[in-house]
């Protein structure tokens, strides 16, 4: 289970390393392959998968009717730019340029633990769409997420 929040450096060559928390986790859990996506909700964001996690979530994907344009367009949007990825020898990942491009990505980015996946964010990007979270809650949790804190 993956969780935090890290900051991360991308470097000129669109590499960022994985933080060494991590990298134990990563490694026995799918010997460091994984792949990278957009995320299905979030145009700014990209979602970084161990490969055994990628492999369910594509499945579940491409088990949806292609009949339905929005099933479609998940399916385009997660299986179809989906790309295999393997850190290097320095624990680094190289982040495509199209999916970097699309994401927004710049040097300074966010690196989030979301349990079975990362989420991948540019800094700026993420603390913008923490502002717009709170306010459109105003101040307000429901009840489901006030029991989860509580």
């Amino acid at each position: 289970m993956f969780f935090g929040e890290t900051a991360v450096n991308l470097d000129a060559k669109g590499r960022f390393a994985i933080p060494t928390r991590y990298r134990e986790a990563i490694q026995s859990r799918c010997g460091g392959r994984m792949v990278l996506t957009y995320s299905a909700f979030d145009s700014g964001a990209l979602w970084l998968y161990p490969e055994e996690e990628w492999q369910r979530v594509r499945d579940e994907a491409m088990s949806l009717s292609t009949f339905n344009a929005s099933h479609r367009g998940l399916q385009r949007r997660l299986v179809g730019s989906a790309s295999p990825v393997e850190p290097d020898g320095n624990w680094r990942i190289l982040l495509p340029q199209a999916l970097r491009q699309v994401a927004g990505l710049e040097k300074h980015m966010v690196l989030l633990g979301m349990g079975s996946r990362f989420e991948i964010w540019n800094e700026k990007t993420l603390n913008q769409k923490r502002l717009e979270e709170e306010q459109s809650l105003g101040g307000e949790a429901s009840e489901e997420m006030a029991r989860l804190v509580l």
